[in-house]
């Protein structure tokens, strides 16, 4: 049972997910369906809350997400599967191996390595060429084009990779153990969405596995360094 001042809590996490989910779209034409950085609140949230907040606010906030944006066909199965991915998340974040500050830099260093070519190799098998990008909340908002290059992919995951390392050897030595949980979680996402487009609306589900998947990654390049900024702050209350 909720405590009452959990309640304005939830909400907001709610909200943040939501919107979220809303500020930044890219339309995917083969499943009718939308590429977005909603993923990051969600690992945001099950990071800093748990699994019941991560659970309550992915699953409610991208479904609130999924019916302003018009695709209501889809908002049954991301109120399950994202409370889902919330949910483990958090679960997994909170039972972390024990393991010495050196297993736990050697092991995110190679996590480091695997997501930076991850994000190049998705990134130009997929997303080379231009793309139609809305920013902002419906109604409100902007759409732009923009040319992504394989030089500008070799660059996010340069960086991707590198923030890994950095905040690994710098403040948080299990980082790497926070991008497993996330991949883990997202994988189950990626996974719903298929077994929901292949048998239940008869989509050609593979098509949209890759971004499913390039959200699972900008969420965790996102998210990471965000999650260690917050708690830095949360120790110097």
């Amino acid at each position: 049972m909720l405590r009452a001042r959990t309640i304005p809590l939830f909400a907001f996490y709610t909200g943040l997910v939501a919107v979220s989910t809303l500020i930044f779209t890219v339309y995917v034409p083969a499943t009718r369906g939308y590429f977005n950085i909603g993923e990051s609140a969600v690992y945001i949230v099950a990071l800093l809350a748990g699994p019941y907040a991560g659970a309550f606010a992915g699953g409610v906030g991208s479904m609130i997400a999924d019916l302003i944006l018009g695709y209501f066909f889809f908002a049954p199965a991301t109120l399950v599967i994202k409370g889902v991915e919330g949910g483990v998340l958090g679960l997994l974040a909170s039972r972390r191996p024990q393991l010495t500050p050196r297993y736990w830099r050697l092991l995110s260093l190679l996590v480091g390595v695997v997501l930076s070519s991850s994000v190049y190799l998705l990134g130009t098998a997929y997303y080379v060429g231009t793309s139609e990008i809305s920013f902002g909340l419906p109604g409100f908002g902007t759409s732009f084009t923009v040319n992504m290059t394989h030089a500008l992919w070799a660059l996010v995951g340069l960086v991707a990779g590198a923030i890994v390392v950095l905040i690994s050897f710098i403040t948080r030595p299990e980082v790497g153990w926070l991008v497993l949980s996330a991949a883990a979680s997202g994988f189950l996402m990626v996974l719903g969405y298929y077994l929901y487009e292949e048998f239940v609306l008869g989509y050609v589900a593979l098509a949209e596995v890759p971004f499913n998947v390039g959200q699972v990654l900008v969420g965790i390049i996102i998210a990471i360094p965000a999650y260690n900024s917050l708690r830095a702050l949360q120790r110097t209350k």
